[in-house]
């Protein structure tokens, strides 16, 4: 079991490092993608709790359901990047427009230079990032799950 916690605890680390490490090379996180982020950190300390000791078998059946909502939003995000269903308003280019915004808005500069809408696609190697996150971290659920149902 020991190993298996081990294991996910590193594909955790593995995929939100590998988020920050994109985001260091010039590829900016929409608002979806940091979603995404908050599951990984949270399956993290999970397995560094399951790796002290601390209700193993527990921590790890947390972290398989963390595992599986960062799976969920990464395939629900892929599948706006595909065109595929809508997703939300207020990170797509199928938002609202300007219409509710006051001229201050629109003069502000507190946008960001490199403001990615969920909808675009920044970076693919046969999946988008949403969609690898999706399936990467569908495995890692079913290595927690594998782990929570051993023996310590």
């Amino acid at each position: 079991m020991r190993r298996l916690v081990a294991l996910a605890t590193t594909g955790h680390v593995g995929l939100l490092g590998g988020a920050f490490l994109f985001q260091l090379a010039g590829y900016a996180p929409c608002a979806m993608c940091l979603w995404q982020r908050w599951p990984h950190a949270v399956g993290i300390a999970l397995g560094i709790a399951a790796l002290a000791g601390l209700w193993p078998r527990a921590m790890a059946g947390l972290a398989a359901l963390a595992a599986l909502v960062t799976a969920g939003i990464g395939a629900f995000h892929a599948g706006v990047e595909q065109v595929w269903w809508p997703g939300p308003a207020s990170c797509t280019g199928s938002g609202a427009g300007i219409s509710g915004m006051s001229g201050g808005d629109l003069l502000s500069t507190d946008i960001p230079e490199t403001l990615v809408m969920c909808d675009d696609i920044v970076w693919q190697f046969g999946l988008t990032m949403a969609g690898w996150n999706a399936v990467l971290s569908s495995v890692l659920a079913i290595v927690w799950i594998t782990a929570a149902l051993k023996r310590p």
